[in-house]
């Protein structure tokens, strides 16, 4: 099957074809370490991360590095309020970041570089770029000349346009056009610095990426990735310099992720409604907010409400429920007829979320395929008390697999596997019993029951193919 996807550059559905045919580089750029990471930052890392996995799935060796911006002007703002240098700011939210991201199951990248640790290659890559005549000094400042790159604007799809918003991002009279951005700033008082051939200073926020990707990546790599926000302008620039530096293409397919909001609202500090992964993480657990942020394509809006959350909740417990059970039932030697269909269905359905992942990482799909092996696990289990082993085996690791894929952990024994092959078999007899009540027609002896085993944390729930249960969390 053909990967497919959509790449920003260009704007087209294209196969992914990587640059060798055995490993794929990917960059993602990383966060500004001057306060806890928040959820539209989780998303882009979360999507990222389930590229990453998918692709190894596909057999790939991934390289995947991260940036960590940490000297910028928001690391100067926020250092100067909390009465810390930007060195210790850095690092205090550095290791808050680093134990987000691994506690909503996101594998750390290969390479976390920082910026501040690479000002020797950020200065050549300056110095080079003055040499070409696409760069020029200011009073200490250095510019990218916008009009020495003739492909500027082709990232964001509009040179004019993109024009016009870079002279809205800086009002300066040393730059020779509005729109050129700055590769190296000019120390001001109590600002950090570093000795340059321009004098005291530090870099640019967009050079220190290109030139990080470019170190640990090459020059021309596979995939570069993050939210629809840094299209432009950082994004833009990113390619500029990269290409003007080398002659080469940088990143040769761009995946950006969609927007998130808040009950409907863009997310803003202004509005109130600026949510960290912290502050989520005090509604739901982490899986939860995972299993949330995948639910949606990954270049579809979605938006963050505690009705949203809780449809994740009942969806991840649900996966929960029909893993308990299955891998409750009790084992025997041989297999059936019945689990060999099973499993034909079962494989059946992870060949339909490999064509959904091909078709760029198309996950709320997959977690509807997911949703297909489980009800066939569910129906199985409903008839059945006992399986081959191996049958047991190969069915749920395939369930377990796939979810991996997508980052979602499901961990029976924190729900007191040890006990639920009896809690099965009392649910089995009390359902038995129940189903016989539907047959007399004594609907208010089976609501009773249901009502009664829902204040017991049980589910119970009647569908065209009989009558399941499951455990509330």
């Amino acid at each position: 099957m053909v990967l497919t996807v959509s790449n920003t550059l260009g704007r087209r559905r294209e196969e992914f074809v990587p640059l060798n045919d055995k490993e794929v580089r990917i960059y993602v750029c990383g966060p500004t370490v001057y306060d806890y990471i928040h959820i539209g930052n989780a998303r882009a890392f979360i999507v990222a991360d389930v590229v990453r996995r998918y692709l190894e799935y596909k057999g790939f060796k991934v390289k995947l590095v991260s940036n960590i911006t940490d000297i910028d002007d928001k690391m100067i703002k926020r250092a100067k309020e909390t009465r810390l240098s930007v060195q210790e700011l850095g690092e205090v939210y550095s290791d808050a970041y680093f134990e987000d991201i691994a506690r909503l199951n996101i594998k750390k990248p290969d390479i976390n570089p920082r910026a501040t640790q690479h000002i020797p290659e950020i200065v050549k890559a300056v110095e080079a770029l003055v040499k070409k005549g696409c760069a020029y000094q200011a009073d200490g400042d250095v510019y990218f000349d916008v009009s020495s790159f003739d492909d500027y604007g082709k990232l964001s799809g509009n040179k004019a346009e993109a024009l016009k918003m870079g002279a809205r991002i800086e009002v300066n009279p040393k730059k020779r056009n509005p729109a050129d951005f700055a590769l190296w700033k000019k120390q001001r008082k109590g600002e950090p610095g570093w000795h340059s051939p321009w004098g005291v200073g530090r870099p640019g926020w967009h050079i220190e990426c290109s030139t990080m990707a470019a170190k640990y990546l090459g020059e021309t790599f596979d995939i570069h990735m993050g939210g629809k926000d840094l299209i432009f302008p950082h994004h833009e620039n990113e390619t500029a310099q990269a290409e003007a530096l080398t002659g080469k293409p940088f990143a040769r397919y761009w995946l950006h992720n969609e927007w998130l909001t808040v009950e409907g609202n863009k997310m803003s500090k202004s509005l109130g409604n600026f949510v960290t992964v912290r502050d989520a993480l005090e509604m739901c657990t982490p899986q939860v907010l995972r299993f949330f942020l995948i639910s949606a394509h990954y270049r579809s809006p979605i938006d963050f409400s505690k009705e949203n959350l809780k449809v994740a909740e009942t969806n991840l417990e649900r996966l929960t429920n029909t893993l308990e059970r299955f891998e409750a039932l009790g084992e025997r030697e041989d297999r059936t007829a019945e689990e060999a269909q099973l499993l034909s269905v079962v494989e059946e359905e992870k060949r339909r979320f490999e064509e959904a992942m091909d078709d760029d990482f198309n996950t709320p799909l997959a977690i509807s395929i997911i949703f297909n092996i489980a009800k066939a696990m569910n129906s199985y289990a409903e008839n059945s008390k006992e399986t081959a082993t191996s049958a047991k085996e190969e069915v749920s690791g395939i369930l377990r697999r796939l979810l991996d894929v997508l980052g979602v952990e499901i961990r029976t024994e924190e729900r007191g596997v040890d006990e639920t092959g009896k809690v099965k078999e009392l649910m089995d007899l009390i359902i038995d019993l129940r189903r016989e009540m539907r047959k007399r027609k004594d609907w208010k002896a089976t609501d009773k029951i249901r009502q009664r085993l829902q204040k017991l944390g049980f589910v119970v729930e009647d569908t065209p193919e009989g009558t399941i249960w499951r455990r509330r969390t």
